[in-house]
């Protein structure tokens, strides 16, 4: 079992001091990654489907990560998860592709449509949009990574005689991971990604949702959950049993409790 750590870009990590401490410590435990969360605004006051007060700090999910490529070696950083419907492509496929080039090939691409039609609203993006112009923005990224001459002619993007250097240095680009359980993003993980992320899932929820996913074909994809229950060596047992491959524990919200449930954890996947 991999294990992972959410929220280093965010809260108490929002803290650059800290931040450095839990990914060097991380690294030390053998965490297999960090994951940072996104959202460019929220709104204030809060209003449902927003998952965070106004005042929760977020760094942007590339900076963060790349201040940590420097001060790490060899954990992978992902993205949990970048909503690149609400980003120009060409401007992100240069933003990741520098994280792979500076983190030395680490990047785990997690993305996702989004849901907080506010923030959509703020940036405006048309929100109805947002599934069309994530699978466009994929496919227009990834020519921008792999093609010798990249051309690109689609509903939302077009663009000829153009070059994007540096490449990522992983081959074809950085893995992307699919968040969400709805249909659509099922459907992406099993359409073109190499991963699928469940976030704040039970044993007996992700249960649920792979067997849609392996309906639809997704049972060469690398399963991440972040577990909506506290873990134990059983719980951790169930998860692997049903096929989950990463475990992306939530960060507690204080330093000291943050690297001792760090340790627990780490003991934890140590037996699997």
């Amino acid at each position: 079992m991999k294990l992972g750590l959410f929220g280093i870009g965010s809260g108490i990590c929002a803290h650059p001091a800290v931040a450095k401490r839990i990914a060097m410590r991380a690294e030390a435990l053998g965490f297999d990654s960090l994951w940072t969360g996104e959202h460019v605004v929220l709104p204030d006051p809060r209003q449902p489907p927003s998952p965070a007060p106004p005042d929760f700090a977020m760094l942007h999910p590339s900076t963060a990560l790349a201040y940590l490529a420097g001060v790490t070696e060899r954990v992978k950083l992902g993205t949990g998860i970048t909503l690149i419907a609400q980003r120009n492509p060409l401007v992100l496929a240069k933003e990741m592709a520098s994280l792979d080039v500076v983190s030395g090939g680490r990047l785990l691409l997690g993305i996702g449509a989004g849901y907080l039609h506010q923030e959509f609203v703020a940036l405006g993006v048309p929100f109805r949009e947002r599934g069309a112009r994530t699978d466009e923005y994929v496919a227009a990224m990834r020519t921008l990574w792999n093609d010798e001459r990249p051309s690109f002619h689609g509903r939302f993007v077009q663009f000829d005689a153009i070059q994007a250097m540096p490449r990522p240095v992983q081959t074809g680009g950085p893995p992307i991971v699919i968040g969400g359980a709805s249909d659509a993003a099922l459907r992406r993980s099993v359409d073109y990604a190499q991963g699928w992320y469940g976030f704040a899932l039970d044993v007996e929820q992700t249960a649920q949702v792979l067997a849609r996913l392996r309906r639809r074909g997704g049972n060469q994809l690398e399963i991440s959950v972040t577990p909506s229950v506290r873990l134990s060596a059983e719980v951790v047992a169930q998860y692997a049993e049903l096929g989950v491959h990463r475990l992306i524990a939530l960060m507690p919200q204080e330093e000291s409790k943050a690297l001792d449930e760090m340790a627990r954890l780490a003991e934890l996947a140590a037996a699997f």
